[in-house]
């Protein structure tokens, strides 16, 4: 009788639980179609746990987690175009509408030689700005692309940046700027390639001059593992909200400020840094700009001029 009476009491017992898997089987592939259907935006709920179900609805969750990132970076992505579309156009049709107008105006046979000449030169200008956006654009689209690859190896970094320095003399004399300069004499070593060194230093520069409201600094520090390359200007029209967009592809701090670059220049410095497993990073100190690189050093402890 004991041995009915507990088989009966296990049977009753199995039976039950099948019943309360079941409904929550049930309840979780409504809960799947309610989603699918969009009619519900939530992550599974159980009524009823058991370890494996628990673990089904665990994975469940991850997936759903995972696609609402996939999804939230597709819509981020695709508003970036948008906009990078957008600012694209903007940019194109300016030098252009520029170059179409000038044009009219030299077919106009009565207009004088002097006239004529200055109408050239402005075209001239704007074609040649229409040259760069599109290269910058170009060469950001193909540092992006994810088979785009660099020449890594050990290059020299002191000599490398003194090169790029001397090149940007008549550029310092004309904005009146005399650069303070602090490097490093040792032989600092990274891994890196150096044309892109190179193109990240320059567009720093560049920009360094184009926005710096009194002196440049430039300044390379290193410690055990990394080397640093700072450099700094003031920029007292720049807010901290500026530094989350400053890399942001044709972003310009000063929208009204036309001819002043494509907006390009920091996003390319980023991209060939990240492609050098490198770091660039921007700070707001006391109204400075300060733009770092760092990258992991192979040589040991430098020190400091």
């Amino acid at each position: 009788m004991y041995v009915t009476i507990f088989s009966v009491s296990m049977a009753l017992f199995f039976f039950i639980r099948f019943m309360f898997l079941k409904r929550e089987i049930q309840s979780v592939t409504r809960q799947l179609q309610d989603r699918h259907q969009k009619k519900i935006d939530r992550k599974i709920n159980l009524a009823f746990f058991d370890n494996h179900l628990e673990k089904l609805a665990k994975e469940i969750n991850i997936q759903i987690d995972e696609t609402k990132q996939a999804s939230a970076q597709k819509r981020r992505t695709e508003n970036e175009l948008k906009q990078a579309i957008s600012n694209i156009s903007h940019d194109i049709r300016t030098p252009m509408t520029s170059i179409l107008g000038y044009i009219q105006f030299l077919e106009d046979d009565n207009v004088p030689s002097e006239i004529r000449k200055e109408y050239i030169l402005t075209i001239k200008s704007s074609a040649l700005r229409l040259k760069v956006l599109l290269e910058d654009f170009f060469e950001l689209s193909v540092i992006e692309s994810t088979d785009y690859s660099l020449n890594i190896e050990s290059i020299q970094l002191h000599d490398l940046i003194l090169e790029v320095l001397v090149g940007f003399y008549e550029e310092f004399n004309q904005k009146h700027i005399e650069p303070t300069i602090h490097i490093m004499k040792e032989d600092i070593r990274i891994k890196a390639d150096s044309s892109a060194v190179k193109r990240v230093i320059e567009n720093l520069v560049i920009n360094a001059l184009k926005h710096s409201t009194g002196n440049v600094t430039i300044n390379l520090n290193c410690n055990q593992s990394t080397v640093e390359l700072a450099i700094s200007n003031p920029a007292p029209q720049l807010k901290e909200e500026d530094l989350f967009h400053l890399f942001d592809r044709f972003y310009k701090v000063d929208q009204t400020r036309k001819g002043k670059g494509t907006g390009l220049g920091l996003s390319i410095a980023k991209g060939l840094m990240k492609k050098m497993n490198g770091s660039l990073t921007a700070e707001l100190t006391e109204g400075h700009l300060f733009m770092k690189c760092e990258w992991k050093i192979i040589t040991d402890n430098p020190q400091k001029e």
